[in-house]
């Protein structure tokens, strides 16, 4: 636990009391704070009640005697409309802030000798993933690294702040919205593509959320910002005319010649690379890097040959891992120790995940593709795929992966959005299978019968809420659907051979 200083003895309102609410109301208890709690479950304000807590009904309470509140993610900042703990706080004068910030506050209350580094990931897509990667890389070169955040563990509930450790902490949209002085040493953006934006009041809104990653960002301190999008593309620009090291991440070829693939080898720099150029590479810095699929790129130096990285396929997945690469040298780890890293990355489940294979038939768990600009990445990495699609559609459905269908060999569609997928499908050949166990059966059957290698993808291009608590849920569900019919899990081929 990372204990939060500077509300000694004062009262500090905390609203929603799932995982990083309770980590919140603990790490400032610890701190000397005196936390009162509330929430709208009562099952959740017994657990606060058993451990000790002050539980208070906030609707009653005086917010005069606050010095914060600390919201939950989940609770609405702006809009729809503000939660109406938010209207209390902000009208007794009260500032509202969230675990993140807490978590900034404790890290900037430390000695500057004694402080770790900090690394915080966004972006619409990839955030976890990158955040794993990173914490893998930086695990693999011998560094002390903590990871958590909006992944896994939540950050307050991370091992105390040692020298020389690395914090790699996910952040959502929802918690940067309630930061103020969250500073971290390493910035990352992976790209922007419009979501959630009812929480946000629109695009302007949900880009800017994402944008305070960069609050603090100037000298000391680097941004890596990935630049598909022009809301990227903006972002950057703006970031470089504040000082501090900006490199931007592309999946597009700015380069052309170089080496025997497409860059110069990483041990030519000195000889090949002109100055300052070869020197900024020398210290861990990049200004531009290009991840294509297979292939990693930074100013005209060929990084690493991901052909053989199983958990790194597709150029999403090289994004991945540029900004992993660029994070591990801006953190003093060696090129080679960085690409070693890279290779040896086990990857994620839900993302992209090869779960069992039956004969000729791989089946690829996506389940993180909640949207369609997630499952693009999946789509695009194999030439063919019947695809098992639907859940519950976010706006735009699946409209802007038309250029895609034709690799689809066939759609097998669930959920809520089965119909409307159907229909926007069109002469793509796909049926309506309703639930996940019929559409992997289906899926399988038919993978099966063309003869050929073929991948079974879960990629839904949707939200998981109408059938399914969350996305972890809904990739179990086609695991366990995959594993029923027979097909042998990876580690067990690994074995056999």
């Amino acid at each position: 636990m990372i204990p939060v200083p500077g509300f000694e003895g004062r009262r500090i309102a905390v609203f929603g009391l799932g995982r990083s609410g309770l980590t919140a109301a603990r790490a400032l208890k610890a701190g000397g704070a005196l936390p009162v709690l509330w929430d709208d479950s009562v099952s959740s304000r017994m657990q606060a009640e058993a451990e000790g807590f002050a539980v208070e009904d906030l609707t009653g309470a005086d917010w005069s005697g606050f010095a914060a509140l600390v919201l939950s993610p989940g609770a609405p900042l702006t809009h729809p409309k503000p939660h109406w703990t938010v209207d209390k706080a902000k009208a007794a004068g009260v500032e509202v802030i969230g675990d993140i910030e807490l978590f900034a506050r404790a890290i900037a209350a430390l000695p500057e000798t004694e402080r770790p580094k900090v690394v915080a990931i966004t972006g619409t897509n990839g955030k976890s993933t990158t955040t794993a990667l990173i914490g893998w890389v930086l695990k693999q070169a011998g560094l002390t690294v903590h990871v958590g955040g909006n992944i896994g563990i939540g950050v307050l509930a991370l091992p105390a702040p040692t020298p020389g450790a690395v914090y790699v902490i996910e952040a959502s949209s929802y918690q940067l919205d309630l930061t103020t002085g969250f500073a971290p040493d390493v910035a990352i953006l992976t790209n922007v593509s419009p979501d959630h934006l009812d929480r946000h009041g629109g695009m302007e809104g949900y880009v800017a959320a994402k944008a305070r990653i960069f609050q603090a960002h100037g000298e000391g301190r680097t941004a890596l910002v990935g630049i598909d999008e022009r809301w990227g593309k903006e972002i950057s620009a703006t970031l470089v005319k504040r000082g501090g090291w900006v490199t931007s991440v592309t999946t597009q070829v700015l380069m052309v010649g170089g080496g025997p693939r497409r860059g110069i080898p990483a041990d030519q720099v000195a000889d090949r690379l002109p100055e300052p150029r070869a020197r900024y590479f020398e210290e861990g810095h990049l200004i531009t890097m290009e991840a294509t699929d297979g292939e990693l790129t930074g100013d005209s130096v060929m990084i690493a040959d991901l052909t053989t990285a199983r958990s790194l396929r597709g150029r999403h997945n090289a994004q991945n891992a540029a900004f992993a690469y660029a994070t591990a040298r801006t953190l003093g780890v060696a090129h080679e120790a960085a690409v070693t890293g890279l290779l040896t990355f086990p990857g994620l489940a839900h993302r992209m995940e090869e779960v069992a294979r039956l004969g000729r038939v791989r089946f690829v768990n996506d389940s993180k593709a909640t949207n369609a600009d997630a499952a693009r990445q999946a789509l695009a990495s194999y030439e063919r795929s019947f695809w098992i699609a639907g859940g519950r559609a976010k706006a735009g459905g699946i409209d802007d992966l038309e250029d895609l269908f034709p690799r689809v060999v066939e759609a097998f569609l669930i959920g809520e959005a089965a119909g409307p997928f159907a229909a926007r499908l069109g002469d793509t050949p796909h049926r309506i299978s309703g639930d996940m166990a019929s559409a992997v059966k289906a899926a399988a059957e038919a993978a099966a019968a063309t003869g050929r290698d073929e991948v079974v993808l879960l990629s839904p291009a949707a939200a998981s809420f109408d059938q399914y608590p969350d996305f972890e849920a809904r990739g179990e569900a086609f695991r366990a659907a995959v594993l029923a019919l027979g097909a042998t899990p990876p580690a067990s081929l690994a074995r056999a051979s």
